[in-house]
């Protein structure tokens, strides 16, 4: 692979970070199962569709980058974009110890990779794992035990990236998504200790 940059930034560049498109096709997506013993779990089974389609999580009202600094306080957050040639083909985010995130539990020892885009050109090769490996370094330095990602059950390529990445699913949300019904929230946790 070409030589990779990993550049830690400031999040008054997201404007130029958000011109790194999120937007995946969705050809498959993980079906829940519920057993008939409660008890046994929620198996997930991966189930193509008829219909693929294009989601885009920068276009849902409130969720582009550029919002998140209307949203919450951002200053214990953090940016790390990676480079090729100067141009930037990635990029991860990682929110810490800010009261208005709920995914953070206020827990001063949890993160949230709360965003990680690698350009359409660029996925598969690597530059991912070099972003999530940085966001853990990340979240090291700060004392956190713990990295947290949000995922949906239809980013079938995320849910396998983050289970490749070590992190485990720790949660699963049927009905987290009132807006978009179809959708349910997996929730990942990376344990940071060694």
């Amino acid at each position: 692979m070409s030589q990779i940059e990993l550049r830690e930034e400031s999040l008054s560049q997201l404007s130029d970070y958000a011109k790194l498109s999120i937007r995946f096709t969705v050809a498959s997506v993980l079906t829940l199962h519920q057993t008939d013993d409660q008890l046994s779990g929620f198996p997930l089974t991966e189930t193509g569709i008829e219909n693929p389609y294009e989601k885009d999580y920068d276009a849902i009202p409130g969720n582009h980058p550029t919002e998140w600094v209307k949203r919450f306080d951002v200053s214990q957050w953090g940016m790390i974009c990676a480079y090729h040639e100067q141009n930037r083909i990635g990029g991860a985010i990682i929110a810490h110890n800010t009261k208005s995130v709920h995914m953070l539990e206020e827990r001063a020892e949890l993160a949230v990779l709360w965003d990680l885009r690698v350009a359409g050109a660029w996925r598969g090769n690597g530059v991912g794992k070099r972003l999530f490996d940085a966001a853990e370094a990340w979240a090291k330095q700060r004392d956190c035990h713990w990295l947290k990602i949000e995922t949906q059950n239809n980013n079938v390529a995320a849910c396998r990236f983050y289970a490749r990445c070590g992190c485990v699913l720790g949660a699963i949300h049927r009905f987290a998504y009132p807006e978009y019904p179809e959708e349910i929230q997996l929730l990942w946790y990376k344990s940071l200790e060694e």
